[in-house]
């Protein structure tokens, strides 16, 4: 199996920032995208950025040149570094990995979830 640990989440005030990070373990064979969801109170669950395995990025517009993704391929590892965070950025964030495991199966996994609270 394949576990997704986030981590990073909290409470910052309007135009601050955080860094979230987000590590799989597990019976993981290879990693191909990994990306950051969102998901506010009401709201549907919305991609907010993807990097895929050979570090191609993809951002929602809504937080272009604000939030950047990035990983670490040798520790299975995906951030999202967060700045000048608004409150409309408050929800749930959710780690996302498309893996093939060990025994050659594809899943796509999701974290837990971390809450990001931005104050006005």
């Amino acid at each position: 199996q394949v576990q997704l640990v986030e981590s990073g989440g909290g409470l910052v005030q309007a135009g601050g920032s955080l860094r979230l990070s987000c590590a799989a373990s597990g019976s993981i064979f290879s990693i191909n995208a990994m990306g950051w969801y969102r998901q506010a109170p009401g709201k549907q669950r919305e991609l907010v950025a993807r990097i895929t395995s050979g570090g191609s990025t993809m951002y929602a517009d809504s937080v272009k040149g604000r939030f950047t993704i990035s990983r670490d391929n040798a520790k299975n590892a995906v951030y999202l570094q967060m700045n000048s965070l608004k409150p409309d950025d408050t929800a749930v964030y959710y780690c996302n990995s498309e893996v093939t495991t060990t025994n050659w199966a594809w899943g796509n996994y999701w974290g837990q979830g971390t809450q990001v609270t931005v104050s006005s």
